[in-house]
Order: structure tokens, then sequence, then C-alpha cells
């Protein structure tokens, strides 16, 4: 079993392992069994974060998971764990916000999050769990209100700490700007290719930690490309180097102070991808991938409409991503 590095997220004092487990298994709820199984042998390598949401169907074969852990002496306590949802759109209305965070909880089995998230910046109309989404159901986000809610998720014990997802630097300031507790987390795309370097500047001088999703450029989901696993030049140094791309692409991310979420269920990947805290990249690997040209992979399409909330994904983004 490999010990994983962590560090502690500003606001809250918890401490996030910097490599996490991502849970989400498309078409969601496909294969509620194997998203288990793969769990639990991803505990048994050391893996200690573990990060779903309410939309992805994930929740319950993770707590069932976990309560085999603990049956099976994998892990002596629960609080071994760092456990992350995410508050999907159709619950983020002030009201709903808390009812939402129960029934995650009810799925997992537990008392508490280490971590809860707002996943989008957008709202659906109450209920709505249909994906992909309905566009007609597409609301504005009220983020006062909601992150009222979700401060009240932590006050309450139910969440150790709070944070976003999918966060521009423009929505973060506006959140910032009327929040009591400020979110300890904002996870968002990042990789090689959309490196995020503003993104993470505003979060380092806010105290905000950054989580990374789609390390390796999700390949095979909907909103996946092939860029990372293609790029010629993270090639030419997972070759030098005697490593995958894969792992060249988490080393990176590492050396930048994030941690990051990364998902297989392929066991020798699940053990080679925890294969990046003995080396380093060096400084003239570090200046080629500064150099690589960027595109963002994610661009939120589905939540693309001519009529509401957001009529282009620059507008979704707040940034030129074309």
């Amino acid at each position: 079993m490999r010990k994983i590095p962590s560090t502690q997220l500003a606001n809250s004092g918890r401490a996030i392992p910097l490599l996490g487990y991502g849970t989400a298994e498309y078409p969601f709820g496909i294969s509620p069994t194997s998203v288990k199984e793969s769990i639990l042998h991803a505990i048994k390598l050391g893996y200690r974060h573990f990060d779903t949401a309410a939309i992805d169907q994930s929740e319950q074969p993770l707590g069932e998971a976990i309560e085999e852990a603990l049956s099976l002496g994998l892990i002596k306590s629960r609080d071994e764990l760092f456990i992350t949802s995410k508050l999907w759109c159709a619950d983020a209305h002030r009201h709903l916000v808390l009812p939402g965070l129960k029934r995650t909880l009810m799925n997992l089995k537990l008392e508490y999050l280490e971590l809860y998230l707002i996943h989008l910046l957008v709202s659906l109309k109450p209920r709505d769990f249909e994906v992909p989404v309905n566009k007609k159901n597409l609301l504005p986000m009220d983020f006062k209100s909601v992150w009222e809610a979700m401060e009240e998720c932590q006050k309450f014990g139910l969440a150790k700490s709070i944070g976003v997802s999918n966060f521009s630097c423009k929505k973060l300031q506006d959140l910032l700007a009327s929040a009591t507790i400020p979110p300890a987390v904002n996870q968002v795309e990042m990789n090689p290719l959309w490196q995020q370097q503003e993104l993470r500047t505003l979060c380092k001088e806010k105290g905000i930690h950054v989580t990374v999703y789609s390390p390796l450029g999700a390949r095979g989901s909907p909103w996946g490309t092939d860029w990372v696993m293609d790029c010629q030049e993270l090639k030419e140094i997972a070759h030098a180097k005697g490593k995958s791309i894969a792992q060249v692409c988490l080393r990176w991310a590492f050396e930048q102070g994030v941690s990051v979420v990364v998902k297989s269920f392929n066991k020798e990947r699940m053990e080679e991808n925890l294969d990046i805290f003995d080396w380093e990249l060096s400084q003239e690997d570090i200046n080629k991938l500064t150099q690589l040209p960027q595109r963002k992979g994610y661009r939120a399409s589905e939540f693309i409409s001519d009529e509401r909330p957001y009529k282009s994904p620059n507008e979704f983004w707040d940034e030129n991503i074309e």
C-alpha cells in the first residue's frame, strides 16, 4: 500500500490527499457493482480521497465500498477517508441545498462529508436529474443564496469543508464578495494543455485550494478529448523518463501544488497512477510544458442555450476558450 502525500485546506484545516480517486462511470449508474469493486481495490492500493457526485449515481456504491472496507479491516476508521461529493444543479436552490446533502449522506451511509461542492455554475428546475439535461429547464443560479445554504451545511457539521467546482475567476470574486465562509476548494479541469494559470493565481491569493479533474483529458467520456494523450511533447517526455503519459501529467499537476482526482477502473493503471511521488520533472520538461498551446476540453455545451442563462461557452466560462 502506497502512502499519498496530503496538504491542509487553508480555511478549514482539513488534510486533503493530493491524489484522489474519481468514481464516475458513464453512462451513469450502468454498473454499480464494478464501481464498488474498483473502489475497494483503490482502498487496498492506498487511495484515501474519493470523489463522487449526486448526478453520477456513484454515491451508493461508494458508500457500500466504505462499509465493506471497514468490515474487511482495509481501513480501521471511516475518518481515514476524505470523501467529496457535489450538489447537482437541480438542487442548487436555497431551500434544496440541505435536503440535497442529506440525500447524499443517506446514499453514502455517512454522517458527514469532508468536502461538499457546488457542481456547476447553473441551476435547473427543482428535482430535474435527467441526463443529458433538458435545456428548457436551465435557470440562472442565485450564487448568494445557494452559498448561504452551503455555509449552513458546514455550520451544521454535515460537511467539514465547502467549495465550488468549475468556477471562473469572475464568479469566484462575485461569490467571495458576499461569502461569510470562503470556499475551501475550487475543483476545475486542468492538465498540461489547459493549465489555468490565472485562476490558480487568484485561488492562491484567496487561500482556495485547487483540485483538478480530467488531468488526462477524460478520453472516452462524452466531455473528454484525445488531445492530452496524443500530445507529442508529452509523449517525448514520457519516453525519456521511462514513464507513461498519464504519470507525466499527474506528476506535472503534483508539482503545481494542486490535488488531482484521476479515474480508472483498470487495476494496472490504478497502481501506475500512484507511482508519481518519487521522481521529478526536469526544468527543461517544465519549460517545454509551459510553452504548450492552451485549449479547454470541456465546453459545457449542454448548458449553453440561446435563451437561458448562458448563450455561449465564452459567457459560461467568462473567457475566450474557442
